[in-house]
């Protein structure tokens, strides 16, 4: 039988081919083993370069600076970053923009994106220090997906975290407030967005050191308060931020400090939250008198905003999950709202609350 090569056609004889055999190649032809235990160090290298240049473009001090780990090296220029997207240069700072620019936004132009005619923006570390000194609490930016933007240096007198040390938690509103009330904040939040210039307030707490939390029991409860506001005009997802003013709510007592009945008031209700009966220090809190309350229902003292979380925590109860807190506002007589901390539980065919005045 004749055998042709597959490549030129010709007739060969057994185990013959018109092409080189590879497999009688020299095995010193092969390519050496190399070590890249020198590209690592080479990529490491360019790796901590190009991080200590980033690091020296930071508006912090040089001290500071140093104490900077990778992780925050990265999340501060990640902040530097997306506030240099919302706020460039020429335009009012993210701290005035929440001073001056809360009030809501023009039909046709955007509120107050640089300083008013005749009135340049304070410059310096001293004045910016001053002015934060005065303010009840902290001031917050996020954009229009929740990230943070920009978070006020006083933001340490309340939570006992700095910027760093809070950045570290992550880079949304959500990594720093507590994971129960996420949905509810989220619902705020698109609302908010949906109708700019709309004010909404929604409390939470915000993770602190541990040091707060040995000293207070826990973490810090917060009333976060703002509105979307567009900074150009037309506006955009791109060019909306929150601008808000956290404010630090009064701690509730941990379990070691025992509550007087002069620091809280205590109500009985049926299933669905008609009040049956309430103590008489309900009169020194909320103005009103133990008869204009019983057969009253409790949604009818509720900020309408903090509707929904009261209604999540009544479901939960009435099912029988045990026992729920909540942080919400209620009318005054004198028609103010006031802040409670509201533990509820379920006893029979009744649920009963034991509420403290936060403010």
């Amino acid at each position: 039988m004749t055998i042709f090569c597959s490549h030129c056609h010709r007739p060969l004889q057994a185990e013959m081919s018109c092409l080189p055999a590879r497999a009688k190649q020299a095995p010193s032809a092969s390519r050496p083993f190399r070590s890249t235990k020198s590209a690592s160090k080479a990529r490491r290298d360019q790796i901590n370069a190009e991080l200590q240049a980033l690091r020296s473009l930071l508006p912090i001090s040089a001290q500071e600076k140093e104490r900077l780990s990778y992780l925050h090296t990265m999340a501060l220029v990640c902040l530097q970053l997306r506030g240099a997207q919302l706020f460039p240069p020429g335009t009012l700072s993210p701290a005035w923009l929440c001073v001056w620019g809360t009030a809501p936004a023009p039909s046709k132009a955007p509120p107050h994106p640089h300083p008013p005619a005749g009135l340049a923006t304070p410059a310096g570390p001293a004045l910016g220090t001053e002015l934060l000194s005065l303010l009840p609490g902290f001031l917050l930016v996020l954009s229009a997906d929740s990230k943070l933007v920009y978070i006020s240096e006083n933001v340490a007198q309340v939570l006992g975290l700095s910027v760093v040390e809070l950045l570290a938690q992550g880079d949304t509103v959500f990594d720093i407030l507590d994971g129960h009330v996420g949905e509810d904040v989220h619902k705020k939040l698109l609302l908010a967005q949906e109708e700019p210039g709309r004010e909404v307030t929604f409390v939470s707490e915000m993770r602190t050191s541990k040091a707060f939390r040995l000293q207070h029991g826990g973490n810090r409860v917060v009333a976060v308060c703002g509105r979307f506001v567009a900074l150009h005009w037309p506006p955009s997802p791109s060019t909306t931020a929150f601008l808000a003013l956290c404010t630090p709510v009064v701690q509730s007592p941990t379990d070691d400090e025992a509550a007087s009945q002069d620091d809280i008031f205590q109500s009985m209700h049926l299933l669905d939250m008609t009040f049956i009966d309430v103590t008489e220090s309900v009169t020194y809190h909320l103005g009103y008198h133990r008869e204009e309350l019983v057969g009253q229902s409790w949604y009818s003292l509720l900020h309408p905003e903090d509707a929904d979380l009261a209604a999540a925590q009544h479901r939960a109860v009435a099912l029988g999950a045990g026992a729920g807190t909540a942080v919400l506002r209620v009318l005054r007589k004198d028609r103010a709202w006031t802040w409670l901390r509201v533990w509820a539980g379920r006893d029979g065919g009744c649920i009963t609350c034991t509420c403290r005045c936060l403010r």
